[in-house]
């Protein structure tokens, strides 16, 4: 039978660890009624979510246990495979299916997941790469994929990530020249209320933040904040190493990346549209988009044009002028300019060096 996980949010001001030991139990006294076999769950009490793991013949059937035994039903459940739940959640211990941490710690389920976006334009420091690997796992993080802007990884504490975070950042800092990098840091939930995947709207978030920084920063979402200033000796969130991405600067990039998922490759897409898609003037878009990436509005979407290009070309799949075009650029010409103004550096030369 498949895996299936879901999502409770407690209404109850009154809500503790122990009460949903009790509703678990419940559960477990009614769930061979519906051919349903719990197996795990997880308690975030700062949140008031529970996140439970079962194995049933469908959806509605694991629903029907929740409401038979307690009337808790879950807000949302998804199909979880068994490797996903071995990567992001078959950690630590379980104490009659409550799960724990390493450290025997109740687990909330939450996850700080790291995005180590390296650019190499010389093709001289792919050794750093290794050394990047051996930090990883000497902070306790866990490597999901290598994805095309660079390491993805995961840590089930958050200070261990950005304890992480910051030695990557000296490591990185230490190269001469010629290799850009941003890291960016972003905490949730397992499931979420709407999504269909596991963790889908963290790795949706850092996406998005991953894609508007600069270089030699380290951006970290609110709720990697918010965990780090209740935790004793901490490290310190300094405006010289780190960006703070909060909810309402994330929602507005939520709105640019749905319109630019759409628009930014077409050539005549321009400023102009953007802010009568966002419903902004002109000098709202300046002041915001300046305030949040760095860039101009007009440097942003280049930006995001070139950064694109970056990704097709470590591909080797596609000539110069298709990526071009295929970013948005009007002709091959002014994309290899532009390209080179930005990067010091021809493309066709980063072709080579990625190629190494």
């Amino acid at each position: 039978m498949p895996l299936y996980m879901d999502i409770h949010t407690v209404e109850s001001d009154d809500f503790s660890v122990e009460d949903v030991v009790t509703a678990h139990m419940k559960d477990l006294a009614v769930q061979q009624k519906f051919g349903v076999i719990q197996i795990k769950y997880w308690v975030d009490t700062d949140n008031k979510k529970i996140f439970c793991l079962m194995e049933g013949p469908s959806k509605e059937a694991c629903n029907k246990v929740h409401l038979e035994s307690h009337g808790n039903t879950a807000c949302n459940i998804i199909e979880v495979s068994d490797d996903e739940y071995n990567l992001f959640l078959n950690i630590g211990k379980s104490k009659n299916d409550l799960a724990h941490t390493i450290s025997n710690e109740v687990d909330p389920g939450f996850r700080t997941f790291l995005l180590i976006d390296i650019n190499d334009f010389s093709g001289k420091y792919k050794h750093y790469t290794n050394q990047l690997y051996k930090l990883l796992e000497q902070y306790g993080g866990i490597n999901i994929a290598q994805v095309s802007k660079g390491i993805l990884s995961y840590f089930v504490v958050a200070t261990n990530a950005v304890n992480c975070s910051i030695a990557i950042d000296k490591l990185l800092k230490s190269i001469p020249d010629k290799y850009e990098y941003k890291l960016t840091l972003v905490t949730g939930s397992p499931v979420d209320e709407e999504g269909k995947k596991l963790y889908e709207d963290t790795k949706n978030k850092i996406n998005i933040i991953s894609s508007i920084g600069l270089n030699g920063k380290i951006y970290i979402d609110e709720i990697t904040k918010s965990i780090l200033e209740k935790v004793p000796n901490a490290p310190k969130i300094n405006s010289k190493t780190f960006k703070i991405v909060d909810t309402a600067n994330l929602l507005l990039l939520e709105k640019i990346f749905t319109i630019l998922k759409i628009q930014l490759y077409r050539p005549d897409f321009n400023l102009e549209k953007l802010n009568t898609a966002l419903g902004l003037s002109k000098a709202q878009s300046y002041r915001k988009i300046k305030s949040i990436t760095g860039f101009s509005p007009n440097k942003f979407i280049q930006e995001l044009r070139l950064q694109q290009s970056l990704k097709s070309l470590k591909l080797h799949v596609k000539t110069v002028a298709e990526i071009a075009y295929d970013c948005g650029f009007n002709s091959p010409t002014y994309f290899t300019r532009a390209f080179k103004k930005r990067f010091k550096i021809l493309p066709t030369s980063f072709i080579k060096h990625s190629a190494k």
